[in-house]
């Protein structure tokens, strides 16, 4: 699946919260969110208007590996429907 080239760090965030990923703290840019779900998990992201496509990947490789899907999966779950 081809990631979005246009997603903010907010908007990433916001979609997160599907998994259970809460905001716990921002510091200047940067967003941390945690979840508990399938164990406690932490990752932070940029809040910036549009994310690189690298980072974004990165993102959710770490995503998907904790929640045990694949990164296609997980995107075709964030980004459709």
């Amino acid at each position: 699946m081809k990631l979005p080239r246009d997603l903010s760090g907010a908007a990433l965030a916001q979609r997160l919260s599907l998994f259970g990923y809460t905001i716990t703290r921002q510091t200047g840019s940067h967003l941390r969110l945690t979840t508990s779900h399938q164990g406690e998990h932490h990752i932070t992201i940029p809040k910036h208007d549009s994310l690189r496509v690298g980072t974004l990947a990165a993102i959710l490789s770490d995503v998907a590996n904790h929640l045990k899907l694949s990164k296609d999966d997980l995107a075709s779950r964030l980004f459709e429907g």
